[in-house]
């Protein structure tokens, strides 16, 4: 592997960290979740999301083992992008991030600032049975996946 790899920290929560850092890869990942997706859909997913970004935030998950990336050789080339089993294996982590990521908003109050933990719908989340009970900490609403 590259020079990501070699540069990765030792101790093991800031290596996954530094694995998951970046504004899109979780999200990216969280959608290559439905199934493979080509390039094109991905930009599409993400209309804010430059090209450039895109395929920088793919080839790093790539190379920390999180994505899969298959050329298929026809014309035109066609390439598709998948979650590894590896990149699967962080979908509990991803939406305990987005539990916790919620139960902050509560706690600071702008829970009406925060999106969906539904990150393929990234609705704005209004119901009051979406809340967490700043008493107990626990929450009330489901976190789901499209």
């Amino acid at each position: 592997m590259g020079d990501q790899i070699k540069n990765l920290p030792i101790l093991p929560v800031e290596r996954a960290l530094k694995v998951i850092s970046g504004r899109w890869k979780a999200i990216i990942l969280y959608r290559l979740y439905e199934g493979p997706k080509r390039l094109s859909e991905l930009k599409r997913l993400f209309p804010s999301l430059s090209q450039k970004v895109l395929i920088q935030q793919l080839r790093e998950m790539e190379e920390h083992g999180l994505v899969h990336r298959e050329v298929f050789r026809r014309v035109p080339p066609r390439v598709d992008y998948s979650a590894t089993p590896l990149g699967v294996s962080l979908e509990p982590v991803l939406l305990a991030l987005c539990d916790w990521g919620r139960r902050h908003a509560v706690e600071l109050e702008e829970l009406d600032r925060l999106a969906d933990c539904d990150v393929g719908q990234m609705t704005k989340a209004s119901s009051p049975s979406e809340e967490a009970s700043p008493a107990s900490g626990e929450m009330v609403g489901e976190v789901t996946k499209s």
